[in-house]
């Protein structure tokens, strides 16, 4: 599997490689980097409620090329088939009286906030394309992954500090600053500081980092993409994030880290119910999530399979997040032998879900899936990778 990997991320960078040439004529690209996508095993819609997550960096990546330039100006294109015209753009380098701002193309604001709020020295400009292999609206991060890239794309032009954790908090002020999306630090997180073989535990308070080895080679991550896209900008993410904070504010907490179920249902008479529900959600997510570190550290696949379960059905009932066509891709995965536990991943509404398996199951349950689920699904046999890195050109 390594070597497939090895030979779909060069791919992805022989693409972007190309199209540089193309767009610039006459110039060469010297800096080439990748940023992963994610997976999130469980721990959903915990992580902006200061709780745990289980995240690992996946093999598809977000490819950025480019070289510096001296003329003050920003060139930037895509090759996101999904993403907003136009795919290119220039713009000058931002200074103290000519701040970027927020605009469209919307693919762009992510890339604009990040170089608005890169913590280094002074831009001279620069000429970069991106290229991307991973799923766009899939729920497996395609937006941080474009982040991160970028962020270290300008870490090699113009170095910084070297450190990770504040890299994965200016990306993710970059979202919020730009794109719109309240998000929390596991998506950033992750595709900074994933590492090859292992999931990460990631404490959103502290943000303290615990590494899951997952490396036995009888057990598969399976993927499925309902190829149903979502979007979150603006509707359901922020509604979710206000009504957590005030479930917090009634219970008298900083966050609903910090409360137990027992003082939730003691204060549900004052609570909307809606909004019991979203922290009954919450505040089981982050106990299950620790539990399910805790199996995977034991090899204990059938109790981390069950959380899973647990873990969707409190999503697809308490938070509201789920859909005809995820509930119908769990139910297809765990209807069958060798699988441990499948749920939905992401913010929701569509995108993927994520199934712990043993390798002699994948082939069937491949099979039973595309035999029920109404929609077209596309699959992804994965494991854990490294986070951000350099690629050789």
């Amino acid at each position: 599997m390594a070597d497939r990997e090895e030979r779909v991320s060069r791919a992805v960078l022989e693409e972007a490689v190309q199209a540089f040439r193309r767009r610039y004529p006459g110039c060469e690209p010297s800096i080439a980097v990748a940023a992963p996508g994610r997976v999130n095993l469980i721990g959903e819609h915990t992580d902006y409620n200061q709780g745990f997550v289980l995240p690992m960096a996946l093999p598809m990546v977000t490819v950025v090329v480019g070289c510096q330039s001296t003329d003050g100006i920003i060139s930037l294109c895509t090759l996101a088939k999904e993403a907003d015209d136009p795919k290119q753009l220039e713009f000058p380098v931002p200074s103290e009286g000519n701040p970027l701002v927020p605009g469209l193309p919307k693919w762009a604001n992510y890339v604009k906030g990040v170089i608005q709020h890169y913590r280094a020295g002074s831009l001279t400009g620069f000429k970069a394309v991106a290229a991307s292999n991973v799923p766009f609206g899939g729920g497996l991060s395609s937006s941080a992954a474009l982040e991160v890239a970028f962020y270290t794309f300008l870490q090699q032009i113009c170095p910084d500090d070297g450190d990770l954790v504040q890299k994965a908090l200016t990306c993710q002020k970059a979202e919020h600053t730009f794109a719109s999306m309240p998000c929390g630090i596991m998506d950033q997180f992750i595709s900074v500081m994933g590492e090859a073989g292992h999931a990460l535990l990631i404490d959103c308070r502290s943000l303290q980092v615990t590494p899951v080895p997952i490396s036995d080679p009888n057990l598969v991550i399976l993927i499925t993409n309902s190829n149903v896209r979502h979007s979150l900008t603006g509707s359901e993410y922020p509604t979710r994030r206000k009504q957590c904070l005030e479930a917090a504010e009634v219970l008298g907490k900083d966050s609903l880290r910090d409360a137990s179920m027992a003082e939730l249902e003691a204060a549900k008479a004052r609570l909307d119910t809606e909004v019991y529900r979203r922290a009954r959600h919450v505040i089981s997510e982050i106990k299950r999530t620790a539990e399910a570190a805790d199996a995977l550290k034991s090899r204990n696949y059938r109790e981390f399979g069950n959380l899973m379960v647990q873990s969707h059905n409190s999503l697809r009932d308490d938070y509201d997040v789920s859909c005809r066509e995820l509930d119908e891709l769990v139910s297809a995965a765990v209807n069958g032998e060798g699988v441990y536990g499948s749920r939905m991943t992401g913010g929701g509404f569509g995108g993927c879900t994520v199934t712990l398996l043993e390798a002699a199951a994948v082939e069937k349950t491949i099979q039973r899936i595309k035999d029920t689920y109404s929609g077209t699904p596309t699959f992804y046999i994965t494991k854990p990778s490294r986070g951000a890195h350099l690629l050789q050109l």
